[in-house]
């Protein structure tokens, strides 16, 4: 089990601002999960959904994604479970609210790459607003979606952010456990059970 890092002090979290973190991801991956961009934390740390306050992690285990509540340090541990995580834009901002119109737009393009790349049957965005920028459907809400992306099943969870204040947690479990369902009663767009799905390679991260 690897050791919790140190805590980023605020000087090292002001210096975070664009940076990047390694997706993580792997070919055949039954969920990829795609958060909006890292925060300040996270690009401090290295890891996905780092910030203290962040549901993602606790609502993934309730849900039933992870046997344990996994810290972001060992974030590591998901794709021995076949699930990944990326970004829709890949700088580091103190808030999503920064990001521009064109980048959440250019990151449905750097997404579909990725889902490609890494044979995922599952796309999870968490983040409703972001969706609806970055795929141009205004009306989109949260849960499965009519399209598809790459040939995976695309669906919508809300932002785990502490910010989010419209979904507590046991809303977050529930969106979160949806999806979970889905997943493993075979209900993906393209590879419904006994077809295969196709070859992926690794993907390098240029983050």
């Amino acid at each position: 089990m690897r050791s919790a890092p140190a805590r980023p002090t605020r000087v090292q979290l002001l210096a975070a601002a664009g940076r990047t973190v390694p997706d993580l991801v792997a070919p055949g991956l039954r969920v990829l999960f795609c958060g909006i961009n890292p925060g300040l934390y996270s690009g401090a740390t290295g890891h996905h959904f780092a910030r203290p306050g962040n549901r993602f992690w606790p609502a993934l285990y309730r849900a039933g994604f992870s046997d344990r509540l996994l810290p972001a340090w060992e974030e590591h541990r998901l794709l021995e479970r076949g699930y990944g995580i990326t970004n829709l834009v890949a700088r580091a901002t103190a808030t999503a609210d920064t990001l521009t119109r064109e980048e959440l737009m250019a990151g449905r393009g750097r997404l579909e790459r990725r889902a490609r790349s890494s044979g995922a049957a599952w796309v999870a965005v968490l983040g409703v607003g972001a969706y609806r920028t970055a795929f141009g459907r205004p009306r989109a809400a949260v849960g499965r979606q009519a399209e598809s992306l790459a040939g995976a099943g695309l669906w919508i969870l809300p932002n785990p952010s502490g910010l989010n204040a419209h979904y507590q947690l046991p809303d977050l479990v529930r969106e979160f456990a949806a999806l979970h369902a889905a997943v493993h009663a075979g209900l993906a767009a393209s590879h419904p059970p006994g077809r295969p799905r196709p070859a992926a390679v690794r993907v390098q991260s240029n983050r």
